[in-house]
């Protein structure tokens, strides 16, 4: 997938809720669910109860974690 694809899919969706999920290392997995609330041009950012957390749109596109917009 394009990186320049998923940085205009995920901006379109500012201040949208949505679920995250981490698919991390040695099968240590967790959601993260609240609100995209900011978008540059590495990284966003999701609000989840006043916790901002950080991903990389490379991420998205190497399956790391999955985003589905509520």
């Amino acid at each position: 997938m394009n990186l320049d694809v998923i940085k205009d899919e995920v901006k379109k969706h500012l201040n949208e809720n949505v679920e995250v999920s981490v698919y991390g290392m040695r099968n240590k997995n967790y959601k993260v669910q609240g609100f995209i609330s900011n978008v540059y041009p590495s990284i966003f950012t999701v609000n989840e109860g006043g916790v901002e957390k950080s991903f990389t749109y490379s991420d998205i596109a190497t399956g790391e974690i999955r985003i589905k917009y509520l």
